[in-house]
């Protein structure tokens, strides 16, 4: 009993190991938008890793070429679905127009099996409240939804008004969990004093009482205090 339980410890750990080093050589597409042919390989190598796992006439060696199979597999049609444009067909689901001109094409919502509710529900989902509101909506390989509000319906940008804008930038992380970054904090040309005087501005005493900041392009310090509603407080460099 105890071997067995052992063994069971030993393959779990080693099956683990190689499930992992396989997924990430093929990427993370398996984990992130699949199409319907990522899903059968996902849900294909889970089994194998599963029944190496459980199964105790499943071989460690099987379940090893098996997963190797399944990964080369992966990534040759990955290839291939890359440089031909007709086996990227034959693999992967095209994207399908269900609203164009504002028009429901219904041929394609049989096609799709979507209910009128269906297509409703994933247009509010993207913010968009009601049909006559949209000039183009497609369904994505992937299942995800592409909608293009009509001209009239979009929201209004400072570039319709001709309102010149500053970029933010992506936010730099400074603290994480009372811990400073200070490798971000220096990449932004600045340090810990005025850090600290940012944080007093805030009534903040210590770094540790701050859960997460970060610091975008303007010099803007986005702060989050620990056991908080997550306020959010700003701060400008002077």
């Amino acid at each position: 009993m105890e071997n067995i339980f052992f063994i069971t410890i030993v393959k779990g750990i080693l099956i683990y190991v190689l499930a992992l080093f396989l997924t990430r050589k093929i990427g993370t597409k398996l984990i992130s938008k699949m199409t319907f042919f990522d899903f059968i390989m996902g849900v294909s190598m889970g089994s194998i890793v599963a029944n190496a796992i459980i199964d105790k006439q499943f071989a460690t060696l099987s379940a090893t070429t098996a997963l190797l199979l399944f990964s080369f597999l992966t990534i040759f049609t990955g290839y291939l679905s890359m440089k031909n444009l007709t086996f990227r067909k034959l693999i992967n689901s095209e994207p399908v127009t269900l609203i164009e001109n504002g028009t429901i094409v219904d041929e394609n919502m049989k096609k799709m099996k979507l209910t009128i509710n269906e297509l409703k529900m994933k247009l509010r989902e993207k913010d968009a409240f009601n049909v006559a509101d949209v000039e183009f909506a497609i369904m994505e390989a992937d299942g995800n939804f592409s909608v293009l509000p009509k001209s009239d319906k979009k929201p209004l940008t400072p570039s319709h008004m001709n309102i010149h804008t500053t970029s933010t930038g992506l936010e730099k992380d400074i603290i994480i969990d009372g811990t400073i970054m200070e490798e971000n904090l220096t990449d932004a040309g600045l340090d810990k004093e005025w850090l600290t005087s940012e944080l007093n501005k805030q009534n903040i005493k210590d770094c540790s009482e701050v859960f997460y900041a970060g610091l975008d392009n303007t010099k803007k310090l986005y702060i989050s205090k620990k056991n908080n509603t997550n306020k959010e407080r700003g701060g400008n460099l002077s």
